[in-house]
């Protein structure tokens, strides 16, 4: 079973990124502390598959669609290591997370964007309940040159009426 934890100073070394493809967003300094697992920071935590081991990381940033707080919402990214992707630990670690936000959080809506490319994590947002919502034009500097992708999101409401997909 997928499960989620705190990221330590140790697991970063286990999470090079970059091996997919959708990953290179150009040169960035290496990270020299795990990122908070607080739900209302900017934040990550480790995905751990089903024997314990660490393969990879979800992480979180805050968007906000109008001025005032209740218009704060996350958006969630994921990356595996290449063994781990294809088995549904992507779709199981998202909807933890999702979980996560809706049971400790206020927030109405959690959201998630992906290359319009990376078929795999379109599959991996709809097995967890997300809804394509529409494609933004050239929002992401990826690999040297602007991408299109596609906005995802997951309403509180719809998280209560859909069970199956916790």
């Amino acid at each position: 079973m997928t499960a989620l934890r705190a990221l330590t100073d140790e697991d970063l070394p286990l999470l090079p990124g970059d091996t997919s493809g959708f990953d290179y967003f150009g040169p960035r300094a290496p990270r020299t502390s795990a990122p908070s697992a607080v739900l209302d920071e900017q934040g990550g935590m480790g995905v751990l598959d089903d024997t314990g081991a660490l393969v990879g990381s979800v992480g979180w940033i805050w968007q906000r669609w109008g001025p005032n707080a209740q218009s704060r919402n996350p958006m969630i990214g994921i990356w595996l290591t290449g063994a781990a992707r294809g088995r549904g630990t992507g779709s199981a670690a998202q909807r933890q997370l999702v979980d996560l936000f809706f049971r400790h959080t206020a927030v109405n809506r959690v959201e998630a964007h992906t290359d319009v490319e990376n078929v795999a994590e379109q599959r991996a947002l709809e097995r967890a309940g997300f809804t394509r919502e529409g494609t933004t034009r050239g929002a992401q500097w990826r690999d040297g040159a602007y991408r299109d992708g596609y906005l995802y999101s997951i309403l509180r409401a719809d998280w209560r009426s859909a069970p199956e997909a916790r």
